[in-house]
């Protein structure tokens, strides 16, 4: 591992290691270093880090000084020059009816080199422009052909996207982008809408290559013969990110088109079979979870009664046993005589037993202490339960009002008495 700080001669353009020579440097410092063609003045990019021996081109080049004011000074005047270059040159190369398209100039920092950047359809004889401008600026003179993508670098712009160009932002390298990725990422192919500014296919393309190739083995092609849960069909259409496809189903009478998701299909190998051949069964049936979330008895979104409340409570005491669970009449019935039975029995002050609510039996069956109802016994009804104490203690009290009727009730006339 080396440490090293980053720096950047342009804002567009690539950052190169320096060592940092035992100077304290922060992002954003302007620094003098030394190049392989003289000192330099650049920015730093990235502070002090390590990086790996293997990602370092030797030898690696000190950095002078942080830039003082001289320093500062001299690049405005660099940028002065290069804007006059540049008029000069434009008019130099119309003289000589070169074509050519001028795209930038710089200028070394110690003045000792400028160098001409421009575009060109082939090669181009510039041996006498270069004469021209030598007479002019008495230096050295450097004529560098470019790329229409970096010409687009270097000049910047906004993209369809809406966006500053990725290249002149932060792309450092162009990688290499060909109508496959289009192809593979269903875009159309028409080149005014997959190409960028500089004509060439656009470098975003390659962003999503490598999600897309891995999209594309999980669904079906298009034209595949499939089986879905509806039968057996071909694929007329696929959508990659959203992972489903369209599948004409084999059907007689009319074209029925299911759109699926691409794990409810499967591909049938081999393609369609010959007539006659039976279909294979590919298809594996996934069982689908559900997940049921048990609704709560008060349910806020319920929607309201349509039905007014009665004042007895009629409507809600039938609601009641609606929603009460269903009983035969017989263990109803059983359920009541149970209960009753334990009501009398803790009345009477007799435990009754664990199991039946009632005292032990005996040997003919019959509760021990009791005698054999009569009446059952001739085939005749047996008498009526008597009723519970408590559901007499529960009646309302009518002494005092058969008291009071007894008072208020006309007395009886003598026997001696004559009838009027």
């Amino acid at each position: 591992m080396v440490k090293v700080v980053s720096v950047k001669f342009n804002p567009h353009g690539k950052a190169y290691y320096f060592d940092p020579n035992g100077i304290e440097v922060r992002a954003g410092d302007t620094l003098i270093v030394e190049t392989s063609k003289g000192l330099d003045i650049g920015e730093c990019a990235f502070g002090e880090h390590y990086v790996t021996d293997e990602s370092i081109i030797a030898p690696l080049r000190p950095v002078i000084r942080a830039a003082t004011e001289e320093d500062l000074r001299i690049a405005e005047q660099n940028k002065d020059r290069e804007k006059e270059a540049f008029a000069i040159c434009k008019d130099k190369i119309a003289a000589h009816g070169l074509d050519m398209k001028l795209v930038d100039v710089e200028c070394g920092f110690e003045g000792n080199k400028i160098l001409f950047f421009f575009t060109a359809d082939g090669r181009v004889d510039f041996r006498d422009l270069v004469k021209d401008l030598a007479a002019v600026f008495r230096t050295r003179i450097e004529l560098r052909q470019i790329g229409v993508r970096d010409e687009t670098k270097m000049l910047g712009g906004l993209g369809i996207c809406g966006r500053p160009y990725c290249c002149n932002q932060f792309l450092n390298d162009f990688q290499p982008v060909s109508t496959k990725m289009a192809k593979t990422q269903s875009m159309s192919l028409n080149p005014t809408k997959i190409s960028g500014s500089c004509g060439r296919l656009m470098c975003c393309l390659r962003y999503e290559q490598d999600a897309y190739e891995d999209l594309v083995k999980k669904i079906p092609k298009t034209g595949s013969f499939v089986q879905t849960p509806f039968g057996y069909g071909s694929v007329t259409a696929a959508n990659i990110l959203r992972q489903k496809v369209k599948v004409l189903i084999d059907n007689e009478r009319e074209q029925e088109f299911k759109v699926l998701d691409a794990d409810d299909v499967a591909i049938v190998p081999g393609g369609r079979p010959k007539p006659g051949d039976p279909l294979p069964n590919v298809l594996v049936e996934k069982v689908k979870i559900i997940d049921e979330t048990p609704v709560s008895a008060a349910d806020p979104w319920e929607a309201p009664s349509l039905f007014a409340e009665e004042t007895d409570g009629s409507v809600q005491k039938k609601r009641t046993e609606e929603n009460a669970p269903s009983q035969s009449p017989r263990s109803g019935f059983e359920s009541r005589g149970q209960e009753q039975t334990g009501q009398m029995h803790s009345n009477s002050g007799v435990k009754p037993h664990p199991q039946h609510n009632t005292r032990p039996a005996n040997k003919l069956g019959n509760p021990q202490g009791n005698r054999p109802v009569q009446g059952a016994q001739q085939g005749k009804a047996p008498a009526a339960p008597q009723q519970n104490s408590s559901e007499n203690a529960n009646k309302p009290n009518n002494h005092k009002r058969n008291r009071q009727r007894h008072y208020n009730r006309p007395k009886p006339q003598n026997e001696g008495q004559s009838k009027e």
